[in-house]
């Protein structure tokens, strides 16, 4: 590990750097830097290809390329020169709008066009449509694609073990078996209707000026359809057009997004707890890997890390997604300025969302099933059974089936003999004794394993 990052003060920036190189790029200051220029090259772009602005001439198609390269290929040196412009003008936006004029002035063709660079713009009209591509990239090239990663290792599993029969646990008390692939098959199915609503999220964007009413549009071009003009633009960067706003657009969209995030993080918690309780009932079993140690004191420890990691990085993350949603839709009057700060966590909230999906793949992949374990569970809760003996009992009309079987099993531990011979004395049909008497824990697992091999 470089010094640098023994020194960082987040652990993003140091001890899980390697593990969200990924969204660096998008949610660092670079990063902002990069759409913000985008925005603005594609503002001045949408200008020059109006008719209605007659003192912009139409850019060639050479012309229009230089803009698009100074924005596609903007390096991590043109970034340190817009934070060294920032130094004077302690104005971001405005150092990035000076950064463009200071690249264009030479120009032959696009110098007499500085400026329209920032025409009739707020900082918020760069800033709004900068944070929802970032966010749209970080979305669909980072998030989604680890989301499924991690679903499709667990539908392998859920098939894998669709008719491996488990001891159900409710309350922490034995229950009705189920099999482990159908548990982890109920994961799948929550994890991918979080996905789905993490796709759906519209990340809208607005560029109507200083309170969305277009004031200088319209003062400058009154004859321009500048709503149609603005929705056009705004469409033109893959965006839906959010036609009402104040000076920002409202971050409902970034909320929505950070709430279907955290929905996500809560089911993968929840898996990683579960799992975490499975290991150490032996259930599951950790491949070893040379040279690792588990505890500092006691020589035999194999710890599930990994799902404990997972469950303290989501929890990181879904407190920053929360303050998000309480936050960000929430401005005073037509603007101020606290949306700013925090919009400058979105990178720490993803980050720690991925470090934790990062560390349940990893977990996951060293996990190996006991089926003896778990058939030894079973084998010893023949309690169970007494669902499923109660149940046949009431179909045939027999008295107090409930009742009678409370008072057999209740608090108390039952065997195969115990259970058999009260089935046995039973008055029901001949084949509904011979069903129940040739049942099993292990064996009553209901649709189990078909709901499993569904998912």
């Amino acid at each position: 590990m470089p010094d640098s990052a023994l020194l960082a003060l987040s652990p993003l920036d140091g001890r899980y750097a390697s593990k969200v190189d990924a969204l660096r790029p998008i949610f660092s200051e670079y990063g902002l830097i990069r759409a913000r220029v985008k925005v603005e090259v594609e503002w001045l772009l949408a200008l020059a290809a109006e008719p209605g602005i007659a003192e912009l001439a139409p850019f060639s198609a050479a012309a229009q390329a230089r803009l698009r390269a100074l924005a596609e290929g903007l390096t991590v040196a043109h970034a340190a020169r817009v934070k060294e412009i920032e130094r004077t003008t302690n104005h971001d936006v405005k150092a990035v709008e000076y950064f463009i004029k200071e690249q264009l002035k030479d120009d032959a063709e696009l110098g007499p066009a500085l400026e329209f660079v920032h025409f009739a713009c707020t900082s918020e009209d760069i800033n709004n449509l900068s944070y929802a591509l970032m966010l749209r990239e970080a979305r669909d090239t980072v998030l989604l694609p680890a989301l499924d990663g991690i679903a499709a290792r667990l539908r392998t599993l859920a098939h894998e073990q669709a008719a491996q029969p488990m001891l159900s646990r409710t309350h922490g008390q034995t229950a009705s078996p189920t099999t482990l692939g159908k548990e982890v098959a109920n994961v799948v199915a929550r994890l991918e209707r979080q996905r789905r609503q993490i796709a759906a999220v519209e990340l809208t964007g607005k560029i109507n000026g200083a309170v969305g009413n277009y004031n200088a549009h319209a003062v400058s071009y009154p004859d321009l359809d500048w709503q149609a003009f603005a929705r056009s633009f705004v469409e033109g960067l893959g965006l839906p057009f959010n036609p009402y706003t104040t000076q920002i657009e409202p971050h409902d969209n970034v909320a929505e997004l950070g709430d279907a995030v955290r929905r996500a993080n809560t089911v993968l918690v929840d898996l990683a707890r579960d799992v975490w309780g499975y290991i150490s009932l032996g259930y599951f079993k950790q491949k070893l890997k040379e040279g690792e140690i588990g505890s500092s004191t006691m020589p035999h420890k194999v710890n599930p890390i990994d799902f404990e990691n997972a469950e303290g990085n989501f929890g990181i993350a879904n407190a920053l997604f929360e303050h998000f949603s309480a936050k960000l839709p929430i401005s005073r009057w037509q603007r101020d300025l606290t949306d700013s700060t925090v919009l400058r966590a979105l990178g720490t909230a993803f980050g720690h969302t991925q470090v934790a999906l990062d560390s349940l793949a990893k977990g996951l992949g060293k996990l190996e099933v006991n089926p003896q374990r778990l058939d030894a569970d079973l084998d010893a809760a023949w309690e169970v059974l007494a669902e499923a003996v109660q149940t046949v009992m009431r179909r045939h009309g027999l008295p107090n089936p409930y009742e009678q079987l409370k008072a057999l099993t209740r608090g108390q531990g039952i065997d195969a003999q115990a259970m058999r011979g009260f089935v046995a004395s039973l008055d029901l049909p001949e084949d509904a004794r011979a069903r129940l008497a040739a049942l099993t824990p292990a064996g009553y697992t209901g649709l189990a394993e078909k709901l499993a091999r569904a998912i």
